[in-house]
């Protein structure tokens, strides 16, 4: 599986943006799909998650309300829709798949075998 992320930019605080991580092959709608992201000087972080094989999605408690983490199997895209954007979202946003993840190791960056190359997503206050 080839990963695509893109939708970033440079928003103001209160904004929205749409991440989208478009992948290649015809087994997508079964792989398990992760945002993480990662600020200068900072670990990257899990930020959501959805099943390939029920849609259970999962939050950082960080973004829960302000995040929404879908999918769209016929377009094999995994979406992220961000509103109430803060400063302290900035960061490279990354969009992770593997087919393999079991349920309670979901925020783990290590689970994920197929990355996508990030896009940058700042928030200016």
């Amino acid at each position: 599986v080839q990963l695509q992320a893109s939708g970033g930019g440079l928003v103001q605080t209160g904004g929205s943006l749409r991440l989208s991580c478009v992948a290649s092959g015809r087994t997508f709608r079964s792989y398990t799909v992760g945002w993480f992201r990662q600020a200068p000087g900072k670990d990257r972080e899990f930020v959501a998650a959805i099943r390939g094989s029920n849609s259970i999605t999962v939050y950082a408690d960080t973004v829960k309300g302000r995040f929404t983490i879908s999918r769209d199997n016929a377009k094999n895209t995994v979406y992220l829709d961000m509103i109430s954007l803060r400063p302290e979202d900035t960061a490279v946003y990354y969009c992770a798949a593997d087919n393999g993840v079991i349920l309670s190791s979901l925020r783990l960056p290590s689970q994920y075998d197929h990355w996508g190359q990030g896009t940058q997503v700042t928030v200016s206050s």
